[in-house]
Parts: structure tokens; C-alpha cells; sequence
């Protein structure tokens, strides 16, 4: 944007030097027209350069709020697939079955507890001499549906597969496998920026899916989860977070 608009601005500032000049050298019988059609090019220029600047602070204000929408659902589908970890071990690349997960699954309240109890084998070793060891009991109080314990009396983690803002239809793309070198189980989920702004205009949604800023979305979608690393927070800055707590 800077560079249009100091494009602009030194078309303008010619402009007005050409005028200069006009009134200076030029007869006074041409005079009145060029000057008229002169300053007629410096007003239209300077509508450009108020629209590229206001077009792109209406820009940033839209990308924003829909970013925030979507990011409290990106939140959402992280919730359920680290409950579905929790229980099952693992997550889950289906939505069906996400959503069937927090409609029936439940988290087992535990609690531990040291004890202390005789080593039988220690205490045959020593010949009978009483050999006593420590260890902790889990102990199972109850449990707490998943459903209740992360929405509530809420229902719209049914619908948390569907991107809430943009592009009429869209969905989330959710990914979930393992490391290959650590086993250890990842997901991601995602939705190209395109479709969050397919509205606005091309050069504005190109150049916003080339951010690298501290306080910018980085890249070229909204992500939470990663494929490639042990890592379940988002690519959104913390500015985004201050409404909920990430």
C-alpha cells in the first residue's frame, strides 16, 4: 500500500508542478483549460489515494472480526479432538465421529493416593523379615460427560465443522495421524484465508496470505494443531485471546 500511495502523491506533486509551470510560460488564453483539466487530474488523484488507504483500513477491520469468529471455532475443535486424546488415546481426522465422541463420551474423575503395603518378595528374600513398599492407588470417583464438561448446555460443537464466517458452505479441514519417529499422536485443523475473505478484493487477500508479523496470522490459513510437531495452539496472535483465554 505504501508504495501506491507514494505513487500517487508524487503524480500529484508533478501535477501541481505542471501547473506551476503553465501559469508561469504557457499564454493566458490556454491557461483557464489546462489548469481546469490539471486540477481536475489532482482531485482524481487524490480520490485514488483516499480509497487505497480507506479501502485497506476497511479491509483490515473486516479481516479481523472474521478472524476472531473463526478462530473461537478453530478453539472449539481443539477442545474436542485433546478430549478425544484424553479418552482414547489418540485424535481423530472425521468430524462425525469428533461430534459422536462429545455427544457420548465421558472423562473418568480419578484420584491418587500413597500407600504403603508389605513387599512380599522382599520379605521372603530376607527370610521372613517384614519388607514394606510404597505405592500410589487410582482410585475411579466417577464420571463427567465430555459434552457437559467442554459446552455445557451449548450444542454448537455440532456444527464446528462448518466455517462460520465467508464463504457460503465451507468447512474446516482436520487432519490427525502420529509422528513417524516419536509415535506420538498430532492433528490440525485449517481454512485457507481465501475463503474466510472470498469477498474482498484479490491483491488484498494475496498479500494478507504473505504475512509474517508478530502480530499478524501468519501464512496462508488459520491453523490450530500442527502435522509436523508436538504443538496445539494456533497461528494467531495473542490479541485474539482477549476476549477468551487461549
Amino acid at each position: 500500500m505504501l508504495t501506491a500511495i507514494l505513487t500517487v502523491v508524487g503524480l500529484i506533486l508533478l501535477t501541481i508542478g505542471i501547473v506551476w509551470l503553465i501559469d508561469k510560460f504557457v499564454p493566458r488564453k490556454a491557461k483557464p483549460i489546462l489548469n481546469l483539466l490539471l486540477w481536475g487530474l489532482i482531485i482524481f488523484l487524490g480520490y485514488l489515494t483516499f480509497n487505497s488507504v480507506y479501502g485497506e483500513i476497511k479491509f483490515n477491520q473486516l479481516k479481523e472480526k472474521r478472524y476472531a469468529v473463526v478462530i473461537e471455532s478453530l478453539k472449539d475443535i481443539r477442545d474436542a479432538e485433546m478430549a478425544h486424546r484424553t479418552v482414547t488415546g489418540k485424535f481423530t481426522d472425521n468430524f462425525d465421529a469428533l461430534v459422536k465422541f462429545v455427544d457420548t463420551a465421558k472423562f473418568t474423575i480419578t484420584q491418587r493416593r500413597d500407600t504403603t503395603v508389605i513387599d512380599e518378595e522382599l520379605t521372603r528374600r530376607f527370610g521372613g523379615v517384614e519388607t514394606t513398599k510404597d505405592i500410589v492407588i487410582i482410585d475411579t470417583l466417577g464420571y463427567v460427560p465430555v459434552k457437559d464438561s467442554l459446552f455445557g448446555a451449548d450444542t454448537r460443537y455440532k456444527t464446528m465443522m462448518n466455517v462460520p464466517v465467508g464463504k457460503a458452505g465451507a468447512k474446516f479441514e482436520l487432519k490427525a495421524g502420529k509422528l513417524p519417529e516419536d509415535d506420538i499422536p498430532v492433528f490440525e485443523a485449517s481454512v485457507d484465508k481465501e475463503i474466510i475473505l472470498f469477498d474482498q478484493p484479490k491483491n488484498l487477500i494475496n498479500k494478507e496470505k504473505q504475512v509474517v508479523a508478530v502480530d499478524g496470522v501468519n501464512g496462508p490459513a488459520l491453523t490450530v494443531g500442527s502435522m509436523t510437531e508436538v504443538y496445539t495452539k494456533g497461528n494467531w496472535p495473542k490479541s485474539y485471546n482477549a476476549k477468551k483465554e487461549d
